[in-house]
C-alpha cells in the first residue's frame, strides 16, 4: 500500500535561477564586494553633505508656508512665458510634425522619401532637450526664443515618430479596399489613415501639450525663458518660499494637464 504524501511536500516551488547554494552566496558576495569598492571610490565632502542637508530642510519646510505674494509679478512673467512658449511650440510643431510622419511611413511614402524623414526623425530626438537648449542659447542668445525652438524641435521628433509607426501599424485592407474603388493619394490618406490614427493622434498631441510644459520649467535653467529661469533665480537667492510656490504651481498645471489630456483621449476613444 503507497504511504500518503503530507500535504506540504505537495507545493510546487518555482526553480531557482542558480540552482547550486555556494554560487549564490559567491554571487552575492561578489556583488557586495563590488558595491563596496565602487562606493568607497565616490569622494564624498560631509561638510558639503551637512549643508546641503540644511538647505534641504529649509526647502522643505517651505512647502508648509508658500510665498505666492513676494514675487508674484516674476511667476506670473515666467508663466506666461512657459504657456505662450508650450502653446506655440506644440502647434509648430504639430504642423511641421504631420508631413514629417506621413513620409516616414513605409507603407505609405517611396523609399528615398522614407529614408530621408527617418534620418530627420532620428535627428531631432538624439539630444536630450536640455542639451539643445543650451545649443540654441548658444546661437540666439538668453529668452523664450530658444526655448521655442527646443519646444518645437522636441515636438516633431516626439509627434512625428510616433505617427509614422501608427501608420506603418494601420490595417491595410482599408488602404486597399480605397485604392482598389481608384482612390488617389489624398483620399487614402482621408478615408482608411486619418480614422484609424486620428484618437490616438489627439491623444498624443495632448500629452505632448503635458511634456513640453515640464520641459520648458526644465530648459529655463539654462536661460530659455519661461518658469524655470524664474525658479532658478529664486533658488540661486535661497527664497525657498517662493520656489516652493513655483514648484506648487508647476504641479498643479501638470495635474491639470493630465487630467485634460486623459478626459480628451476617452473622448475620443
Amino acid at each position: 500500500m503507497t504511504e500518503a504524501i503530507p500535504a506540504q511536500h505537495l507545493v510546487w516551488k518555482p526553480p531557482r535561477l542558480i540552482e547550486r547554494a555556494w554560487l549564490r552566496w559567491v554571487i552575492l558576495g561578489a556583488i557586495i564586494l563590488y558595491l563596496w569598492l565602487a562606493l568607497g571610490s565616490i569622494d564624498v565632502n560631509w561638510t558639503r553633505v551637512s549643508e546641503g542637508l540644511v538647505r534641504a530642510a529649509r526647502l522643505f519646510a517651505g512647502f508648509l508656508q508658500p510665498d505666492f505674494t513676494t514675487r508674484w509679478r516674476d511667476i506670473q512673467q515666467g508663466l506666461i512665458e512657459s504657456l505662450t512658449m508650450t502653446v506655440c511650440a506644440t502647434v509648430f510643431g504639430l504642423v511641421l510634425a504631420l508631413p514629417i510622419g506621413l513620409g516616414a511611413a513605409r507603407n505609405v511614402a517611396p523609399l528615398w522619401l522614407y529614408g530621408l524623414c527617418r534620418a530627420f526623425i532620428a535627428l531631432a530626438r538624439a539630444f536630450q532637450e536640455i542639451i539643445v537648449a543650451i545649443l540654441f542659447v548658444a546661437m540666439f542668445g538668453f529668452g523664450t526664443f530658444a526655448g521655442f525652438l527646443t519646444l518645437s524641435l522636441s515636438t516633431i521628433g516626439f509627434l512625428s515618430k510616433l505617427i509614422a509607426d501608427d501608420i506603418e501599424e494601420i490595417d491595410p485592407a482599408q488602404v486597399e479596399a480605397i485604392r482598389a474603388t481608384g482612390g488617389g493619394f489624398w483620399q487614402v490618406m482621408d478615408y482608411a489613415v486619418s480614422p484609424q490614427i486620428g484618437p490616438r493622434f489627439v491623444g498624443l498631441t495632448a500629452y505632448k501639450v503635458d511634456i513640453n510644459f515640464r520641459e520648458s520649467s526644465v530648459i529655463g535653467i539654462v536661460g530659455a525663458g519661461g518658469i524655470g529661469a524664474t525658479l532658478n533665480t529664486a533658488l540661486d537667492r535661497y527664497e525657498f518660499d517662493s520656489a516652493a510656490a513655483i514648484l506648487l504651481i508647476i504641479i498643479g498645471i501638470v495635474m491639470i494637464c493630465e487630467y485634460g489630456s486623459g478626459w480628451i483621449r476617452k473622448a475620443m476613444a
